[in-house]
């Protein structure tokens, strides 16, 4: 991962923080790695739409739908997960 895409994908999930679900989703449909599609898995769990979400929870490194009850827990967990790779 790109500093480019770290700092997008920080952008999707501060915008999917603050309640803005289109604008996190138009970002995470931008890139194909395995921040993206939890990210793009959580956002389909936020929308309600399990199945899509389960789609993008298998091309990521290993996470589950059932990880995480509640998606905003998630969506912080993404971030610190994403400020964790600072030097990637």
């Amino acid at each position: 991962m790109n500093q480019d895409n770290k700092h997008a994908l920080e952008k999707a999930v501060d915008a999917a923080l603050a309640g803005d679900w289109q604008a996190a989703h138009e970002i995470a449909q931008e890139y194909d790695d395995s921040f993206a599609n939890w990210l793009h898995a959580v956002l389909h769990k936020i929308e309600g739409d399990n199945f899509n979400s389960r789609y993008w929870y298998a091309k990521t490194n290993g996470k589950k739908f059932a990880d995480f009850s509640d998606a905003r827990e998630e969506l912080v967990a993404l971030k610190t997960s994403l400020k964790n790779r600072a030097n990637e």
